[in-house]
């Protein structure tokens, strides 16, 4: 096969078993050159498990994960040779100083030893371990310790990243520190990112896989996805014209008499003289252009409208607690 066209990871209807319990159910994707993805799912989904079949710390009971075309299960060392992982809780030596354990790693990774020196200083400067380079690992604080399970995972320069909640129990300064690395990181290569901080998907990820109860539940963009849930739901505020008194009453039922309105509920306005509508459209229609031509006909100005957009949030609920979106925006309104 033409390593050009080779995805960096792909799953073929991967299965994982312990005992009767089924963890992971027949998934399959696959990741291309360059992508950063989100990986995602409630607790006891299957992300862990899935990650640790295509790391090659567990062999899956059915079903294929391949490496740049390299069967994991098949050869293992090999696999890895490509891959950096950060599980959830790094396995650190806490009586090991920051820089002994980075040669440890670079020892096992196969890094010559003159190139280890270099190496090492370079992946200190660029996680941030520059100041504790000398200090026993046990000594760390969280995030320091999360900076050098990265370290570690980034030290013989691996095409694919593979980052199991790599923020977890950081504070919010931390959290950013190291997304932006994350940011810095999926500049050059594949990055597969498991978190349950959702803006933290959004603001580093092209693309999401959400799994819930071992299945495969969506794969698309963030875009995509939230935009799957808006519907064409509007919100608009407005007001009489000139200095006419706002007749909520008749602007309602223009906006109910309008094509393709399912439903058209008040809601705030901005101040007196001044009222809010909530209008949901039939299907995907968008009623923003009939709304404007509307006021335009019936003496009313619109002072904002908006279509609404789901949070990533939203999404994330429907589809591993089963919720109906439509339902969820009359609850809403």
């Amino acid at each position: 096969m033409n390593q050009s066209v080779t995805p960096m990871v792909e799953v073929v209807s991967l299965r994982k078993d312990f005992g009767s319990m089924r963890a992971v159910a027949d998934i399959s994707f696959s990741v291309n050159r360059g992508e950063v993805v989100g990986f995602l799912g409630p607790n006891g989904a299957g992300k862990t498990t899935t990650m640790r079949m295509l790391t090659g710390f567990l062999k899956p009971s059915a079903g294929s994960a391949l490496i740049q075309g390299i069967n994991v299960s098949e050869d293992r060392l090999g696999a890895q040779r490509l891959i950096g992982y950060l599980p959830e809780n790094a396995p650190l030596y806490d009586d090991m100083i920051v820089s002994e354990f980075l040669d440890y790693v670079a020892k096992l990774r196969g890094i010559i030893p003159e190139k280890r020196s270099p190496r090492r200083k370079e992946i200190c400067e660029r996680c941030g371990l520059a100041e504790v380079i000398g200090k026993d690992i046990g000594q760390l604080s969280k995030g320091y310790r999360q900076r050098v399970g990265l370290a570690q995972a980034i030290l013989h320069d691996p095409d694919l990243l593979i980052l199991d909640e790599p923020t977890s129990g950081l504070d919010p300064n931390q959290i950013v520190e190291i997304r932006q690395l994350i940011r810095d990181l999926g500049c050059e290569k594949t990055v597969i990112l498991s978190t349950h901080i959702l803006p933290e998907v959004q603001a580093t990820c092209g693309r999401i896989i959400i799994i819930n109860d071992g299945k495969l539940a969506a794969d698309d963009t963030p875009d995509a996805l939230t935009e799957h849930d808006s519907g064409a739901v509007v919100r608009l505020i407005v007001k009489g014209k000139d200095s006419t008194k706002c007749d909520v009453t008749r602007i309602h039922n223009v906006l109910v008499g309008l094509e393709n309105i399912h439903s058209v509920d008040q809601c705030d306005g901005e101040g007196s003289g001044t009222a809010g509508f909530r209008l949901k459209a039939r299907g995907s229609s968008d009623p923003r252009e009939a709304v404007f031509n509307a006021a335009i006909s019936n003496e009313f100005v619109v002072l904002e409208m908006h279509r609404e957009r789901a949070s990533l949030e939203d999404t994330f609920r429907r589809l591993t607690r089963g919720e109906d979106s439509n339902s969820k925006e009359e609850l809403r309104a």
